[in-house]
């Protein structure tokens, strides 16, 4: 489908039966910080609480008798199963939704309320899809994907009508935050058939960045693992329908950290009074990496905030985070003389700056580790400066604010010493769900043992862990196949600097 043929559908979708025309409202917290006017498109206020249903009337309302009669199956984690549950739900068709198993309660009760069946099965999206599958074969219903298709994608393309008619002057740029690609891909049909002169730039997170690699490759490209934390755009592919229409529509794509999308949840919340999901808030960080990496001062800037299927326990780690992503605090690894004094001495070569927390850790006779969190108020510049005057005080520091397993795991268990040489590290994310904890325990400590474990629930459909196992070196090889059964993604943390000075290698590696 050429990108003329998708703006007439588009134009013919019809979605207010369900959907409702959302504000475009003007951000004047972020507008006054950036130097720019940032208007912020209020999906978020949609009765799902996403612009999902768009996409699913717009599918569903163009099925004929006969499909309607034999039913609808989705596949899906929250948003996209919302969206199909109230439009079968007001097209009076029978909708059954295949869920993970690491979907929240809130999210499956949310779809239950709105009249589909769940079927939970899986722990990722892709054992749920593949069930859907099924169903649809054996049942004869229409699979409802929730992007790559065309009716979704116009149906999702009515925000980008809304968008220009609500902000009739000049827009320079519009932000999208990309998943499987569709609503991108209808919102710069629209906006480049009546807007050519405005950028239309897709925002995905650093590891989750599917069409950022395809458009490098050329062609749609698998990428793996896939990070999770902003789990409504949590995509591995592109889809095909989205990439035929992009590759040469969208002017750019910006690749954001988790740091940055809970600092920007963060400023959708001091503008709005509202809390976006990390997919919702996604399009805010781009914006922001964006006029920074330009150096862009008096444009006119719209943010597509695309959910607030945001679940409660989340955001104690997004309060931990948005600071960092604000460049409001940083994270050093200071080593003193253990000597009477020494930490005296480092409380003074801080001076006035803010410390946010202190770990402490013996390290020998001669010297200790300290871990210390330090606010800043004027960004990356005070943070090496902070560093630079450290240095002029005599301490060894070495900035940790960038070090994920540092973030994670070791600010929150400074202490405890190894001494076995054969000790390994490793960072795992396993599916959340009742009893998954015991399970991992007892898969990855059946044949080595732990020597380190450290486990925090962050309220998300999956669990990180940071934990050392003893493997002696006759037993590597079968440790490494043990790793790829294992089928959790891992990352290994043993040379990180981070074990070196406050958890006390012995001989790691």
């Amino acid at each position: 489908m050429t990108p003329d043929e998708m703006v007439e559908r588009i134009l013919q979708a019809r979605v207010d039966a369900v959907a409702i025309e959302t504000p475009l409202e003007e951000a004047e917290l972020l507008s006054r910080h950036l130097g720019n006017r940032v208007w912020i498109k209020r999906e978020d206020l949609q009765p799902v609480f996403s612009f999902k249903l768009r996409g699913a009337y717009n599918r569903l309302r163009r099925l004929g008798e006969a499909e309607r009669r034999a039913g609808v199956v989705a596949a899906s984690a929250g948003n996209h199963a919302q969206g199909v549950a109230l439009a079968a739900a007001r097209l009076g068709v029978d909708a059954r939704i295949v869920m993970p198993r690491t979907t929240p309660r809130i999210k499956v009760e949310a779809v239950q309320r709105l009249g589909g069946e769940t079927v939970l099965a899986g722990d990722t999206f892709d054992e749920a899809a593949a069930l859907a599958e099924r169903i649809r074969r054996e049942e004869q219903r229409v699979f409802i994907h929730p992007y790559d298709d065309h009716d979704v994608i116009a149906g999702q393309g009515t925000l980008a009508i809304e968008i220009l008619r609500q902000q009739p002057g000049p827009i320079d740029a519009i932000f999208v935050p990309v998943g499987g690609g569709g609503l991108i891909a209808g919102v710069a049909a629209y906006v480049k058939a009546h807007s050519p002169a405005t950028r239309v730039v897709g925002v995905e997170p650093e590891d989750a960045a599917c069409l950022a690699a395809a458009l490098e490759a050329g062609e749609r490209v698998d990428i793996s693992p896939v990070g999770l934390f902003a789990d409504g755009v949590a995509v591995g592919r592109v889809g095909e329908r989205p990439f035929a229409i992009v590759r040469d529509l969208v002017d750019e794509v910006v690749t954001v950290g988790i740091d940055e999308i809970c600092a920007a949840i963060r400023d959708v919340f001091d503008d709005t009074r509202s809390i976006a999901e990390p997919a919702g808030a996604l399009s805010v960080a781009g914006l922001k990496r964006w006029v920074d990496r330009h150096d862009v001062r008096g444009a006119t800037l719209v943010a597509i905030d695309s959910g607030a299927n945001m679940n409660f326990d989340r955001l104690r780690h997004v309060a931990e985070r948005a600071e960092i992503g604000e460049h409001r605090e940083a994270l050093f690894a200071v080593t003193i003389p253990e000597r009477p004094g020494s930490f005296r001495a480092l409380c003074r070569a801080l001076g006035d700056h803010s410390v946010t927390e202190f770990n402490y850790r013996y390290g020998d006779a001669e010297s200790a580790h300290v871990f210390v969190g330090v606010g800043l108020s004027g960004g990356e510049s005070e943070r090496e400066n902070v560093m630079e005057e450290l240095r002029r005080a005599g301490f060894e520091v070495m900035d940790m604010t960038d070090n994920e397993m540092a973030k994670l795991h070791v600010r929150f268990m400074v202490g405890g010493r190894a001494s076995m040489s054969d000790e390994r590290l490793f960072r795992f994310e396993f599916p959340e769900r009742p009893g998954a904890l015991a399970r991992f325990l007892d898969r990855v400590g059946g044949r080595w043992n732990i020597s380190l474990f450290h486990y925090r629930n962050h309220g998300a459909a999956f669990g990180r862990v940071l934990a050392g196992l003893e493997v002696p070196e006759d037993d590597r090889e079968a440790f490494s196949v043990f790793l790829e059964e294992l089928g959790f993604p891992f990352v290994e943390e043993s040379g990180n600097p981070a074990v070196e000075l406050f958890l006390g290698r012995g001989g790691l590696g």
